[in-house]
């Protein structure tokens, strides 16, 4: 075998430091494994109870790797984990922030210099995407008594006097997106 990782390198359970042990095999399946984990939590969640607790079950994903109980919370850097979570939930952007990690790691060499590049630019694919935008204008809206559909709500009234319409309003709605194809179709069910 390989060894305890935990004696190994870093001393990380994660995909960096098993590759540090010398077989690419081992660090392939974990970089699968640890972002199937995310990502299968995160699907699973949002087939069954929506994006909300989608994205906890994400985050708890992504605690539960990089503090698990069994390794007195001294886990991975959740890396792998993060990256599925992105793949799964907002695939565009997952894959961007792919690239940038691929970019980053080519240029310096360093794993961690590289996640922090990919992680830094999250946001900025999130939005270009379109992943996050929506959430945020009908929040934004909402605290100004505003529907979705523009003009008030029956019950909001809107903070400021006349006619106010929040200028986040006047963006265009973006066209809905595709919905993800359903769990059991995948397994052909």
């Amino acid at each position: 075998g390989l060894g305890d990782l935990r004696a190994i390198g870093s001393g990380n359970i994660g995909t960096t430091n098993v590759l540090r042990t010398g077989s690419k095999v081992a660090a392939a399946l974990t970089l699968l494994m640890d972002g199937s984990k995310g990502a299968v939590a995160a699907l699973m969640a949002l087939e069954f109870a929506g994006s909300d607790a989608a994205q906890l079950t994400a985050l708890a994903a992504l605690l539960g790797h990089c503090f698990p109980l069994w390794l007195r919370f001294r886990g991975g850097k959740g890396v792998a984990t993060w990256l599925g979570v992105m793949l799964a939930l907002a695939w565009p952007a997952g894959i961007a922030c792919c690239l940038v990690w691929l970019l980053a790691a080519y240029a310096w060499r360093f794993s961690s210099l590289s996640a922090l590049c990919a992680a830094g630019s999250a946001v900025l694919w999130v939005m270009v995407f379109g992943y996050g935008i929506t959430a945020w204008r009908a929040r934004v809206g909402a605290s100004y008594g505003l529907s979705p559909a523009g003009g008030r709500t029956r019950t909001g009234t809107a903070s400021l006097p006349g006619d106010f319409k929040s200028p986040v309003s006047t963006i265009p709605p973006r066209p809905p997106k595709e919905p993800l194809p359903r769990i059991a179709s995948l397994a052909g069910l």
